[in-house]
């Protein structure tokens, strides 16, 4: 009797053997993405030369430099690093915000309110989703100048258009499945609308709240076109344009720096994303499950 249990328990052998065959294909498509990232982290300790000449090699008593292009990255040109951090972070926070309060409080009324101006918000967002950004980052570009969005603040605004695809979407997956007797509770004590959202819906919507949250992070914070078109360069530059900008006299690039730079870059983001990737999950599940 034990050994049909652990029969029924294991289940049929092919699916037992499609399951080691999954496996096997994404621990390589792991391999094949962490690669890139594993030769960045090597050559960061790699003099320029043997960058250029073995790639990748590791590093040897001859081509390692220790901490030198880390130093070398931070303190390189006039503009400070610190100040790219500092506009990453002001532009990543306020954008990411911005996203999670506007797009949450759309699909909530989108779902309350059945008006078929709603319903055309609804795919409109759905619509923007599939939309190249090469399409209209020229328009984009003289139309932040004229409305003076080119800074760190009313950026917010510009990710706010091209994020609220995707957060419209998995908020109005979830809010299908809040129940409205809750709602009409929270009215019958004299709740309004806006009282109604954040003291009832918005504790309801967290899961969906840090996955969206987590998802426009990662975005906003390794993005490089959408700054790099929009923002002052003289006045402001995020991590990935300083990267960018990081050259020696006549346009020589310093590849250790560089990499160096990526490295730091991506040390935030890859333990911000480690820490909530549970989070990602559930939001994702709830936002395009429910309803």
């Amino acid at each position: 009797m034990t050994g049909v249990k652990k029969r029924i328990h294991a289940g049929p052998p092919h699916q037992s053997r499609v399951n080691r065959v999954l496996t096997a294909v994404f621990c390589l498509l792991s391999v094949v993405y962490v690669f890139p990232v594993a030769v960045v982290l090597l050559n960061s300790f790699k003099s320029k030369n043997a960058i250029t000449l073995s790639p990748f090699s590791w590093p040897s008593g001859e081509t390692f430099v220790g901490f030198s292009n880390y130093l070398t990255g931070v303190s390189h040109g006039n503009y400070p690093f610190w100040r790219s951090v500092l506009y990453s972070v002001i532009i990543t926070v306020l954008s990411t915000l911005l996203i999670l309060i506007a797009t949450s409080m759309a699909a909530w009324y989108i779902n309350r309110v059945d008006s078929w101006l709603c319903r055309a918000f609804y795919y409109l967002c759905i619509f923007s989703m599939v939309v190249p950004f090469q399409m209209v980052m020229f328009t984009l570009s003289k139309t932040a100048d004229r409305l003076r969005l080119n800074n760190p603040v009313l950026i917010s605004i510009i990710y706010l258009g091209f994020g609220a695809g995707l957060a419209v979407f998995l908020f109005s997956g979830f809010v299908k499945g809040i129940p409205l007797e809750i709602e009409e509770a929270a009215t019958i004590d004299g709740c309004g609308p806006i009282q109604t959202f954040f003291r009832v819906v918005l504790p309801i919507m967290k899961p969906t709240y840090l996955s969206v949250g987590i998802l426009e992070t990662m975005w906003i914070w390794n993005d490089y076109l959408l700054p790099y078109l929009v923002l002052d360069q003289n006045k402001y530059k995020t991590i990935p344009i300083h990267i960018q900008y990081l050259q020696g006299s006549y346009g020589r690039r310093d590849m250790g720096a560089m990499m160096a730079l990526i490295i730091l870059c991506l040390i935030p983001i890859v333990i911000f994303y480690a820490l909530c990737q549970k989070y990602i999950i559930k939001g994702v599940i709830s936002g395009a499950v429910k309803g």
